[in-house]
């Protein structure tokens, strides 16, 4: 299994080397003659980065029904810097297709959480419809280039070094396996997986854009049939024919004398148009939108915006739904040791992802107060992206509106000595 994970560990690193803007280009062999330009768009990274900043840009909600708990659960996640290593996550999960988010017991035997790559270890599932978990394996590389590595299983932990397993073994507290994979689809594609190819055939095609205008800069300046001045030595009166890039042969025919550059053929509007269907394609096939476009920096309607955002929410509401699933599990494993929350409170967690898309809060504000009335406080709330937590929200609310209804009694010119707090008073 170590094997195959190895294997498919070789297709991470690449889309990984994509992502820093390692790219092919970069590394085939340079031309004898001519420019040599390579450059790199480095789209993928683009792609991942913006497509993380869209679906978690702005943290989701994760709450519970009953306010200790709930306490307690948003406690855990600022303590963990969850919403970071959710982040982090989706990151992974846009560039190798997959992450594991691994709970483990710190020095003072608190659960946190930390993420793992898809290179660095996986979760082995059974082979039933459900495909259960039964185990994660973590594992790295020894000095001696052997292997060592830790194996979960649901009920006890045991290590390994170069196959053999430990004398020993270990209990699991969690009575699960700690671990749950994230991905965005069952094919387990990143966001760029569908469009390498045309991020490579970009990078191709913008450099030998680049070799061409350095050919015309480097053009040779052409003189055929015609005398030039000359010195006492009988040489042209030119410093440097060759770095001046001349040819001259004053030996043609005079009366057929040219003066002109030496150049092949433009074609660059073939170069641009194929260039511009690449960018296009890239964008259309990945589904992330160019934001820098023209069509997104004019005043528009929030409604007109999201009808652009389509294709990426679209893309977006999947990678929710797989996001959610796996969140419960993952929380299945924080409450089953009692924690934060009781074991079976994994069930009544709500999650609600809010997409990065520019707000207008004036038509959110009418939206909420629309709802105010015909659905729950709660429920009127959440629609306005201000609002992170829409329970302590209505506390707020509630602790403002006892505040202002204590002063206007104590204010009151009918009201007692005692509510006023004149404790002189008789």
């Amino acid at each position: 299994m170590i094997q195959q994970n190895s294997q498919w560990a070789a297709g991470y690193q690449e889309n990984y080397r994509l992502y820093i803007g390692d790219h092919a280009i970069l590394h085939e062999q340079k031309s004898s003659w001519g420019p040599d330009n390579k450059l790199v768009v480095n789209l993928p990274k683009y792609i991942c980065d913006t497509f993380t900043g869209f679906f978690v840009g702005i943290p989701p909600k994760i709450t519970l029904e009953d306010k200790s708990a709930n306490d307690k659960l948003q406690d855990w996640n600022n303590t963990n810097s969850f919403q970071d290593k959710l982040s982090e996550i989706s990151k992974q999960t846009d560039i190798y297709g997959r992450s594991i988010a691994f709970m483990y017991q710190d020095e003072e035997k608190h659960t946190r959480v930390t993420v793992v790559k898809p290179a660095e270890g996986f979760i082995v599932y059974d082979d039933t419809v459900a495909q259960h978990p039964l185990a994660f394996i973590r594992y790295s590389k020894t000095t001696q280039n052997g292997l060592c590595g830790t194996i979960y299983y649901a009920n006890k932990v045991i290590g390994f070094t170069d196959g053999k397993l430990d004398d020993t073994d270990e209990v699991n507290i969690y009575g699960v396996v700690p671990a749950v994979e994230f991905f965005e689809n069952e094919e387990r594609q990143g966001a760029f997986d569908n469009v390498k190819t045309l991020c490579e055939a970009l990078d191709k095609a913008l450099s030998n854009k680049a070799n061409q205008n350095e050919y015309y800069d480097n053009a040779y300046l052409k003189i055929l049939g015609l005398q030039l001045p000359t010195d006492e030595n009988n040489n042209v009166k030119v410093d440097d024919i060759k770095h001046n890039h001349l040819i001259y042969s004053p030996d043609a025919e005079s009366a057929n004398a040219t003066v002109d550059f030496v150049g092949k053929p433009d074609a660059d509007a073939l170069q641009e148009h194929f260039i511009e269907r690449l960018l296009n394609l890239i964008y259309q096939i990945s589904m992330v939108p160019n934001l820098s476009d023209k069509e997104f920096a004019s005043n528009q309607s929030g409604v007109a915006i999201r009808y652009k955002l389509l294709a990426i929410q679209n893309l977006a509401s999947s990678k929710e739904r797989k996001f959610t699933q796996s969140l419960r599990q993952l929380y299945r494993v924080l409450f089953s040791v009692g924690e934060v929350a009781k074991p079976d409170e994994w069930q009544n967690l709500k999650f609600q992802f809010s997409w990065n898309i520019p707000a207008n809060l004036a038509d959110e504000a009418q939206t909420a107060k629309t709802l105010m009335g015909v659905t729950s406080h709660e429920t009127a709330l959440k629609p306005l992206s201000i609002v992170d937590d829409p329970k302590q929200e209505i506390e707020k609310i509630h602790e403002e509106q006892a505040e202002t209804a204590r002063n206007a009694l104590e204010n009151s010119p009918s009201a007692t000595d005692l509510l006023k707090g004149d404790d002189d008073g008789e």
